[in-house]
């Protein structure tokens, strides 16, 4: 498939005559007649850009080695329309510096003003930063937010919360003085009830859904904080957002998440996208920049960096946040996906996302010595148990050309974490279906 913006006839004819040639069958003539395609390919009416794209690699890429993707736990083998890449790929984006003089810089301001609004549409906030380096790093700016807004150190950290991310936390929490409080999980979902009565505490912070992929009670979490006096942090799938209520309808004070899924390849494990959102009466805490819409002297539409948080670095201590620079390219990445699914595109995505998760679910259960790891509900990820460890499942999936998913740790209890996206085709769920059956024989 040829890339999204094409030739024109003006530069196809141009071409040609660049080359002395009158058409482009004359191009292509030194090509024998039997390995041309006639009559088109057999493909399906009306197939959408991933299916197509998948059938003509599928023929390119017959003998193919690389595994096909079950594995998630943060970050998502999603599909990159070529539009997305085409756009973000561009000069101006590529290139761009931070928009410190905005006469020069209108357009790189207007795109991340456009992110900032669909972020805040995805978490059902008010506001929404100009972006952070990754899901991991959104967290630790949310427990800076929180703790700073209500003045309490202690932080109530669901274990349904990405581990490594939960990592990171801790780590920055031994310098900035932070008590982190770990609520366990029963049944695949937050314990809440082991929570109350904590002490100095001023954030509540889940998943939803968890790192498991099940769904949480966030009213069980938002009834809590009240109990506190503290603030409620979510940390958000924004794919989710196509199929459930926004983190800030079900009452989340922050919503933070990673941006990953829109526009991003998985990359080894990064650059990523920090997605951050929260409401008006903490703007002045928020961390990173903030660019907002105004006019300029002629009353036209203009963009400027309406905060930045460099403007803390006069309060010293009591900043709460000090950083200073956001993902640009990577944000803009994630406008122009979210822009091309749109409202229906996005639900249709998330859709797709839970159908497969379901089937796939569904498919392994049927397998004896396959148990379910939790009886909570499920989006686009789920939990096994297997009477075979799942580094060993791993390792002979590898073999059968599957990345069969995460092993989880002792904390969670000996299983394998298994996602599922709207790359993944019924075919190929059938055929890991199968292989998985085969490995933990």
């Amino acid at each position: 498939m040829g890339h999204y913006v094409p030739h024109t006839d003006a530069e196809i004819e141009q071409m040609l005559a660049f080359v002395g040639l009158s058409s482009l069958d004359e191009l292509f003539a030194m090509v024998p007649t039997a390995l041309r395609l006639s009559g088109g390919l057999d493909m399906g009416d009306g197939l959408s850009e991933y299916d197509a794209m998948a059938e003509m690699e599928r023929l390119a890429d017959a003998n193919d080695s690389s595994l096909i993707c079950f594995a998630g736990g943060g970050a998502y083998d999603h599909d990159i329309p070529s539009v997305v890449r085409r756009l973000s790929g561009r000069t101006e984006f590529v290139t761009s510096y931070t928009p410190y003089q905005p006469e020069v810089a209108q357009g790189v301001l207007q795109a991340l003003f456009e992110y900032q609004t669909l972020v805040s549409r995805l978490a059902g906030l008010p506001v929404a930063n100009a972006s952070l380096y990754d899901g991991a790093s959104a967290c630790v700016e949310a427990v800076n937010l929180t703790v700073a807004a209500s003045g309490k150190k202690g932080v109530l950290l669901s274990r349904g919360v990405q581990p490594n991310w939960r990592a990171v936390m801790r780590t920055m929490a031994a310098g900035t003085g932070h008590e982190l409080i770990d609520v366990p999980l029963r049944d695949g979902v937050t314990d809440w009830s082991a929570a109350y009565g904590a002490g100095d505490v001023g954030t509540v912070m889940v998943q939803y859904p968890n790192y498991l992929g099940c769904l949480e009670d966030v009213s069980a979490a938002r009834s809590l904080a009240d109990s506190l006096d503290a603030k409620l942090v979510v940390v958000s799938d924004p794919v989710s957002s196509g199929l459930l209520h926004t983190p800030g309808s079900l009452g989340a004070d922050v919503v933070v998440g990673e941006g990953q899924p829109f526009g991003t390849p998985l990359s080894l494990g990064g650059p990523y996208l920090g997605l951050f959102a929260c409401k008006l009466e903490d703007v002045r805490r928020l961390p990173g920049r903030l660019v907002g819409e105004t006019v300029d002297a002629d009353g036209s539409r203009a963009y400027v960096t309406t905060l930045r948080t460099r403007e803390q670095d006069i309060r010293r201590e009591k900043a709460s946040s000090n950083v200073c620079t956001n993902q640009t390219l990577i944000a803009v990445t994630a406008a122009i996906h979210l822009s091309w699914l749109g409202t229906s595109g996005l639900r249709e995505l998330a859709l797709r996302c839970a159908r497969g998760t379901r089937y796939a679910h569904e498919g392994l259960l049927r397998i004896d010595g396959v148990e379910a790891f939790a009886p909570a509900l499920t989006l686009r990820e789920f939990a096994v148990r297997t009477k075979v460890p799942a580094e060993t499942i791993v390792e002979r999936m590898a073999a059968e050309g599957f990345l069969a998913g995460i092993t989880l740790d002792d904390e969670y209890g000996a299983g394998l974490l298994v996602a599922v996206t709207e790359k993944r085709t019924k075919a190929q769920i059938d055929r890991y279906v199968e292989a998985f059956e085969k490995v933990v024989r």
